[in-house]
């Protein structure tokens, strides 16, 4: 049994570990409201983008002026997996659940036959995918020295990727990240970039709700368009995540300070019932002495 020395300094720590803990969840509180603000305010763009590019591909139609980035290379042989992750923990399952949809996927292909590529962005991702995949990783992207997550990280990162397609790399892209539903809710998501997805039957009819007229050619406005929007939606991915990292940090440092508090209240009844139990057993000691004089 640990004495009441030992019992106390382990109080004392658990108090620290809740004030750590409490200030980590206010930092988090703080950060989240800017970081939804700013995936809420990129989701409006990356889904007008979505649509204007929905309609030029109804315009080009089959035509053959489509580039490859939008028809792919005819081929599914290899694909590339970005998953974009946070660069730093104590945010409960939230790097994992990306993780574990990166991992599933790629097992699914691996077991079809498929190559699979993989280029990490964010160091937690990194972390559990190289445990299993790490032949499969071609490139990490670092992004702790970032402060303010801006349209440049992204841009950078899509030129690797359209790059890398360009030299033959690979046949399709996927992109995963987790998409920011409220501080309790994020869901693990796997979005096809390249070549770019066909849109779903509401945005076709949206976008086929007016006619245009484009100039210069539809195909040479796709050739700047989806390279732009590949940069838009790993932005957007980026900003989710951003959003979805601080909301789950947020409640997982909520659930410690909570923990902490539990364990305190534990630890103070053990502590108290072993000193009533000694200053019991001294009293007991004193009472027997008196008594034998």
């Amino acid at each position: 049994m640990a004495s009441l020395k030992d019992l106390r300094n382990r109080i004392a720590s658990v108090k620290a570990t809740q004030k750590i803990t409490k200030a980590m969840q206010m930092v988090a509180a703080a950060k989240l409201r800017r970081a939804q603000e700013a995936a809420e305010a990129a989701r409006p763009y990356s889904d007008r983008m979505a649509a204007v590019l929905a309609n030029i591909t109804q315009a080009v139609g089959s035509g053959g002026e489509a580039p490859a980035l939008m028809t792919g290379t005819g081929k599914e042989d290899t694909h590339l997996l970005v998953v974009c992750t946070a660069e730093r923990g104590l945010c409960g399952g939230f790097n994992s659940a990306i993780a574990r949809l990166a991992r599933e996927h790629t097992r699914r292909l691996l077991a079809e036959g498929k190559s699979v590529k993989i280029i990490c962005v964010g160091k937690k991702g990194y972390d559990i995918l190289r445990r299993d995949y790490s032949q499969l990783i071609i490139d990490r992207v670092d992004l702790r020295e970032v402060r303010t997550l801006g349209f440049v990280n992204a841009d950078a990162i899509a030129k690797k990727v359209i790059g890398l397609f360009n030299e033959g790399g690979f046949d399709v892209c996927t992109l995963f990240y987790s998409q920011f539903k409220s501080v309790i809710s994020q869901i693990p998501t796997a979005q096809q970039i390249i070549p770019a997805a066909a849109p779903a039957a509401g945005e076709e009819s949206a976008a086929g709700s007016a006619v245009y007229e484009y100039e210069p050619e539809p195909g040479e406005i796709l050739s700047d368009l989806i390279p732009r929007n590949i940069s838009v939606q790993i932005f957007k991915a980026l900003l989710e995540n951003a959003a979805g990292e601080m909301g789950a940090k947020m409640s997982a440092m909520d659930n410690a300070t909570r923990n902490a508090g539990d364990m305190i209240n534990r630890l103070s009844i053990t502590y108290n019932r072993q000193r009533q139990a000694q200053i019991t057993k001294e009293l007991i000691e004193i009472i027997s002495g008196a008594e034998a004089l």
